[in-house]
């Protein structure tokens, strides 16, 4: 994403175990992560495979190696990703309420047009990153998206031509993704989107009015 095109979840998750996300999609990550064990599990995989690789590697002679290692000694070891507690009412894992300060309960959202809201966090490190809320039933106009988006879901859930998302889910969509995401019913569908740039409104002038009046 930004520097490298992602298109799967297994590639989202590699770029994640290589360090190379820029920090929204890195937290994307890691709140799919606290949500989602089997994935975690894949991610271990995937880092003791990129040890091996390194330790599979020629040696290279370091510069400043003093200072490097100082450095290394005085940094604090990273946290493990662990499931969100149960004992906990919150919506956000820790990840995600880390990042912006507050649960779904004190979201400051806007509405965009009638049964869909958003709480826009700006552009930070060349993604676009919002907070979304679909009401139940609710389905959003089609587009398409002029590079990469991933979508996270917090609570609820919502449907598209390529499958069926639930909490902890993420939706990977590029400019080959065409698709009219669709809330199911019963719950309205909470989740985090990260873009590194704008989508696109696709479908018939009729389609599109039908949608956002909603």
């Amino acid at each position: 994403m930004v520097r490298e095109h992602i298109d799967t979840i297994d590639s989202l998750l590699a770029r994640y175990v290589a360090g190379t996300l820029p920090a929204p999609a890195r937290v994307l990550v890691e709140a799919h992560l606290e949500l989602k064990a089997e994935n975690r599990i894949k991610v271990a995989n995937l880092e003791a495979m990129a040890g091996l690789e390194l330790m599979a590697t020629d040696p290279v002679a370091l510069e400043n190696r003093d200072a490097m290692l100082a450095a290394v000694l005085a940094s604090k070891s990273p946290e493990a990703i662990a499931p969100v507690s149960t004992g906990e009412n919150r919506i956000f894992p820790k990840a995600l309420y880390d990042f912006v300060g507050f649960d779904a309960g004190d979201v400051p959202w806007r509405t965009r047009m009638p049964g869909f809201k958003e709480y826009d966090l700006g552009d930070i490190e060349g993604c676009h990153v919002n907070l979304f809320w679909i009401k139940p039933g609710r389905t959003v106009p089609a587009h398409t998206h002029e590079g990469s988006e991933l979508s996270l879901v917090l609570d609820g859930a919502f449907s598209d031509a390529r499958g069926h998302y639930g909490r902890g889910d993420i939706s990977v969509a590029d400019d080959s993704v065409d698709h009219r995401p669709s809330a199911d019913k019963g719950r309205p569908c909470i989740g985090l989107a990260v873009m590194d740039a704008p989508l696109k409104l696709t479908g018939s002038f009729r389609q599109l009015i039908g949608d956002i009046i909603g």
